[in-house]
């Protein structure tokens, strides 16, 4: 079935508020897993499973100078790839535009909630810090890559711990017992429109014909931090506020599974 086909079956299903896979409109796919210290090499890691959509993140740690306009800051640096394993859509190279995206997404959650307390990772004062790579790969596509991407991004970052340090050198493989100096977890959450309907965590049929998202990333008091628009049509204020609001409820549901 083309695109076209496809678009106009789903549409039909969702007059009757029904999706292909069973669920209510505002439903995640189950299973939704959290697994922690998925890689031994890492600092922090995580693999998240939301129905059949699979990502794993995973955080290192080393050192180096600060940029010179945050000389007092610890740097963060994340990154998406998009395996071909995990999807026929992806191919091998450098990054595209859907991987560009989901990492400025997760980077913009992360950085705009103040998650991480970047001045605690100083340790020159405008000379050293901790510079924090976070990485997050796709093990399998199966719709809303961007969710799963920050939840398992929160998670390895939330489950870091510091390396040794052998004066300014890291001494890779062992590890102190300090945590990441986090403030806040912002968890993300994408509500999908397709004609009048907004849906919650599309699987792989919806989103190919979706014609606008938005992306909310919300921290522990319903606090909004970052909103991302998506797809080739407009939102209306009144769907904004509606999507946000759902987003504030649902986020509530992942956050328990981070403990």
């Amino acid at each position: 079935m083309n695109n076209d086909g496809m678009r106009e079956y789903i549409v039909s299903l969702l007059n009757k508020n029904l999706r292909l896979d069973g669920r209510s409109l505002l439903e995640y796919r189950k299973p939704i897993k959290i697994e922690l210290n998925v890689s031994k090499n890492a600092e922090g890691s995580a693999r998240v499973i939301i129905g059949e959509t699979e990502v794993i993140a995973g955080v290192k740690l080393t050192v180096g100078t600060p940029f010179p306009d945050t000389p007092n800051e610890g740097v963060l640096i994340v990154g998406v790839e998009l395996l071909p394993l995990s999807s026929p859509e992806f191919e091998s190279g450098p990054p595209g535009v859907e991987a560009t995206e989901i990492a400025r997404i997760v980077d913009r959650g992360i950085r705009e909630s103040g998650m991480i307390d970047v001045e605690k990772l100083v340790i020159k004062k405008g000379e050293l810090v901790w510079m924090i790579f976070l990485d997050i790969y796709t093990v399998n596509d199966a719709g809303n890559l961007i969710d799963a991407s920050a939840l398992a991004a929160v998670a390895a970052l939330k489950n870091s711990v510091l390396p040794k340090l052998n004066g300014d050198k890291v001494v890779f493989g062992e590890h102190t017992k300090e945590k990441l100096p986090l403030k806040r977890l912002a968890i993300t959450c994408t509500l999908s429109k397709i004609n009048d309907k907004i849906l919650l965590d599309v699987n792989e049929k919806e989103e190919d014909v979706i014609d606008s998202r938005l992306t909310v990333a919300i921290s522990e008091k319903n606090n909004i931090h970052a909103l991302q628009k998506g797809g080739n049509k407009g939102l209306t204020i009144e769907d904004i506020d509606a999507m946000i609001d759902i987003a504030q409820e649902k986020t509530k549901e992942l956050r328990k599974l981070l403990g």
